[in-house]
């Protein structure tokens, strides 16, 4: 009898061969739904720091720090720590890599790129006077300081 030809395994290789480690790029960390003018002030600060978004799937808020992982070589892709890596590294397939899976296709029901949008985004949640009260703040410091 002959020996069936395992063609998954060879369809897995070629897509690794390609891979240029999108998933190894960055990471997501889910953050708990913003309720209230303080939790958004929150997203705004993570904002207000280079490479870093937030978009929010399936209702779901996340933090999506753009960091490449130490390891991933610009040369070829490949993880310089292979056998030794992560657990969550582990976990990734490639049925479902970032490279071919259909089901990642980064079409958020919100993405918020900078402090800027958030605050936009603030001003129709809350009213545009929602940032008042931190002028009116600054403003009570100033003229304490100038009294002195």
């Amino acid at each position: 009898m002959a020996k069936k030809k395992n063609t998954t395994s060879g369809y897995k290789k070629t897509l690794c061969t390609k891979c240029t480690g999108l998933c190894c790029r960055y990471f997501a960390l889910p953050l708990d739904t913003p309720e209230d003018w303080d939790d958004y002030d929150d997203i705004r600060w993570y904002l207000a720091h280079k490479d870093i978004t937030i978009f929010v799937e399936d209702g779901d808020w996340y933090l999506n720090v753009i960091n490449k992982c130490r390891y991933l070589s610009e040369k070829d892709y490949k993880c310089g720590k292979y056998d030794l890596r992560p657990r969550i590294c582990r976990g990734y397939e490639t049925e479902t890599c970032d490279h071919i899976s259909d089901d990642y296709d980064y079409d958020y029901e919100m993405n918020f790129t900078s402090d800027m949008q958030m605050e936009e985004y603030m001003k129709i949640k809350f009213g545009p006077k929602v940032f008042d009260k931190l002028e009116k703040k600054k403003k009570t410091r100033k003229k304490k300081k100038a009294k002195k």
